[in-house]
Protein backbone atom coordinates (compact mmCIF):
# COMPACT_ATOMS: atom_id res chain seq x y z
CA UNK A 1 0.00 0.00 0.00
CA UNK A 2 2.82 2.53 0.86
CA UNK A 3 4.36 1.50 -2.95
CA UNK A 4 0.99 2.35 -4.09
CA UNK A 5 0.25 5.87 -2.47
CA UNK A 6 4.25 6.97 -3.09
CA UNK A 7 3.37 6.28 -6.60
CA UNK A 8 0.14 7.35 -7.27
CA UNK A 9 0.94 10.89 -5.06
CA UNK A 10 3.96 11.47 -7.46
CA UNK A 11 2.11 10.79 -10.35
CA UNK A 12 -0.49 13.01 -9.77
CA UNK A 13 2.03 15.78 -8.46
CA UNK A 14 3.41 15.60 -12.07
CA UNK A 15 0.02 16.20 -13.43
CA UNK A 16 -0.82 19.17 -11.30
CA UNK A 17 2.49 20.51 -12.18
CA UNK A 18 1.53 20.26 -16.00
CA UNK A 19 -1.82 21.83 -15.48
CA UNK A 20 -0.47 24.30 -13.40
CA UNK A 21 2.23 24.75 -16.15
CA UNK A 22 -0.31 25.05 -18.97
CA UNK A 23 -2.56 27.67 -17.06
CA UNK A 24 0.06 29.94 -16.47
CA UNK A 25 0.27 30.24 -20.37
CA UNK A 26 -3.07 31.25 -20.10
CA UNK A 27 -2.92 33.34 -17.36
CA UNK A 28 -4.05 33.19 -13.88
CA UNK A 29 -5.13 36.68 -13.05
CA UNK A 30 -8.47 38.84 -12.67
CA UNK A 31 -9.49 40.85 -15.44
CA UNK A 32 -12.23 43.20 -16.27
CA UNK A 33 -14.78 40.42 -17.29
CA UNK A 34 -13.56 38.21 -14.26
CA UNK A 35 -10.80 35.20 -14.04
CA UNK A 36 -8.81 34.40 -16.78
CA UNK A 37 -8.75 31.22 -18.74
CA UNK A 38 -5.61 29.82 -16.25
CA UNK A 39 -7.44 31.45 -13.11
CA UNK A 40 -9.35 28.03 -11.83
CA UNK A 41 -7.32 25.48 -13.24
CA UNK A 42 -4.34 26.74 -11.50
CA UNK A 43 -5.62 27.18 -8.61
CA UNK A 44 -7.09 23.61 -8.56
CA UNK A 45 -3.34 22.02 -9.61
CA UNK A 46 -2.08 24.32 -6.53
CA UNK A 47 -4.90 22.19 -4.20
CA UNK A 48 -3.84 19.08 -6.09
CA UNK A 49 -0.35 19.37 -5.37
CA UNK A 50 -0.31 20.13 -1.88
CA UNK A 51 -2.63 17.51 -0.94
CA UNK A 52 -0.24 15.15 -3.04
CA UNK A 53 2.63 16.26 -0.66
CA UNK A 54 0.83 15.64 1.61
CA UNK A 55 0.18 11.59 0.80
CA UNK A 56 3.92 11.56 0.05
CA UNK A 57 4.94 12.52 3.79
CA UNK A 58 2.49 10.40 5.55
CA UNK A 59 3.47 7.36 3.40
CA UNK A 60 7.06 8.01 3.52
CA UNK A 61 7.37 9.20 7.41
CA UNK A 62 4.44 7.60 9.01
CA UNK A 63 5.18 3.81 9.69
CA UNK A 64 1.71 2.95 10.18
CA UNK A 65 0.57 -0.70 9.99
CA UNK A 66 -2.28 0.01 7.41
CA UNK A 67 0.39 1.06 4.95
CA UNK A 68 1.95 -1.75 5.30
CA UNK A 69 -0.64 -3.95 3.94
CA UNK A 70 -1.06 -4.90 0.22
CA UNK A 71 -3.22 -2.24 -1.72
CA UNK A 72 -5.37 -5.19 -3.27
CA UNK A 73 -6.24 -8.28 -0.90
CA UNK A 74 -6.03 -11.68 -2.38
CA UNK A 75 -9.18 -12.40 -4.74
CA UNK A 76 -9.33 -8.57 -4.89
CA UNK A 77 -8.84 -8.17 -8.39
CA UNK A 78 -12.34 -9.52 -9.64
CA UNK A 79 -14.26 -6.85 -9.07
CA UNK A 80 -11.85 -4.04 -9.95
CA UNK A 81 -11.54 -5.15 -13.12
CA UNK A 82 -15.10 -5.80 -13.15
CA UNK A 83 -15.39 -1.95 -13.71
CA UNK A 84 -12.28 -1.48 -15.27
CA UNK A 85 -12.44 -3.52 -18.18
CA UNK A 86 -16.06 -1.82 -19.37
CA UNK A 87 -15.05 1.34 -18.98
CA UNK A 88 -11.71 0.88 -20.86
CA UNK A 89 -13.60 0.04 -23.84
CA UNK A 90 -16.46 2.10 -23.01
CA UNK A 91 -13.49 5.43 -23.66
CA UNK A 92 -12.31 2.96 -26.39
CA UNK A 93 -15.48 2.65 -28.24
CA UNK A 94 -16.12 7.02 -28.10
CA UNK A 95 -13.57 7.32 -29.80
CA UNK A 96 -14.37 4.68 -32.54
CA UNK A 97 -18.09 5.12 -32.88
CA UNK A 98 -18.83 8.39 -30.67
CA UNK A 99 -19.94 9.13 -27.35
CA UNK A 100 -23.77 8.77 -27.63
CA UNK A 101 -23.48 5.00 -28.86
CA UNK A 102 -20.44 3.94 -26.75
CA UNK A 103 -22.64 5.27 -23.59
CA UNK A 104 -26.44 3.15 -24.90
CA UNK A 105 -23.72 -0.32 -25.16
CA UNK A 106 -22.26 0.84 -21.97
CA UNK A 107 -24.91 1.09 -20.28
CA UNK A 108 -27.12 -2.12 -21.58
CA UNK A 109 -23.89 -4.22 -21.09
CA UNK A 110 -23.20 -3.07 -17.30
CA UNK A 111 -26.76 -3.50 -16.14
CA UNK A 112 -27.31 -6.88 -18.05
CA UNK A 113 -24.21 -8.17 -16.89
CA UNK A 114 -23.59 -6.49 -13.68
CA UNK A 115 -27.24 -5.69 -12.40
CA UNK A 116 -28.84 -8.98 -13.76
CA UNK A 117 -31.74 -6.36 -15.23
CA UNK A 118 -34.85 -7.47 -17.53
CA UNK A 119 -33.93 -7.22 -21.03
CA UNK A 120 -36.88 -4.16 -21.32
CA UNK A 121 -35.77 -2.51 -18.85
CA UNK A 122 -31.86 -2.53 -19.96
CA UNK A 123 -33.61 -1.83 -23.76
CA UNK A 124 -35.26 1.52 -22.20
CA UNK A 125 -32.48 3.01 -20.14
CA UNK A 126 -29.40 2.27 -22.22
CA UNK A 127 -31.17 3.83 -25.18
CA UNK A 128 -33.11 6.77 -23.04
CA UNK A 129 -30.15 8.27 -21.32
CA UNK A 130 -27.64 8.68 -24.56
CA UNK A 131 -31.12 10.15 -26.43
CA UNK A 132 -32.21 12.31 -23.25
CA UNK A 133 -27.97 13.85 -23.32
CA UNK A 134 -27.88 14.27 -26.82
CA UNK A 135 -31.12 16.27 -26.69
CA UNK A 136 -30.27 18.29 -23.40
CA UNK A 137 -26.29 19.04 -24.69
CA UNK A 138 -26.24 18.75 -28.62
CA UNK A 139 -29.33 20.35 -29.72
CA UNK A 140 -30.56 22.03 -26.46
CA UNK A 141 -27.68 24.04 -24.98
CA UNK A 142 -25.14 23.26 -28.61
CA UNK A 143 -22.42 21.33 -26.79
CA UNK A 144 -21.00 19.29 -29.41
CA UNK A 145 -20.44 15.97 -27.99
CA UNK A 146 -17.79 13.64 -29.35
CA UNK A 147 -18.76 11.43 -32.33
CA UNK A 148 -15.74 9.98 -33.07
CA UNK A 149 -14.61 8.19 -36.18
CA UNK A 150 -18.12 6.77 -37.37
CA UNK A 151 -19.92 10.25 -36.43
CA UNK A 152 -17.37 12.34 -38.35
CA UNK A 153 -17.61 10.01 -41.78
CA UNK A 154 -21.33 10.06 -41.46
CA UNK A 155 -21.36 14.14 -41.06
CA UNK A 156 -23.22 13.99 -37.53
Amino acid sequence: MRQADILFALLLLGLAILVAWGSLQLDIGWGMNGPAGGFFPFWLAVGLAICCVVILVQAIWKASPALRQPLVSPGGWGPILTVTLPAIAMVALTEMVGLYPAAALYIGFYMRWIGKHPWLLVFAVSLGVPLGSYMIFDKWFLIPMPKGWWGESLGL
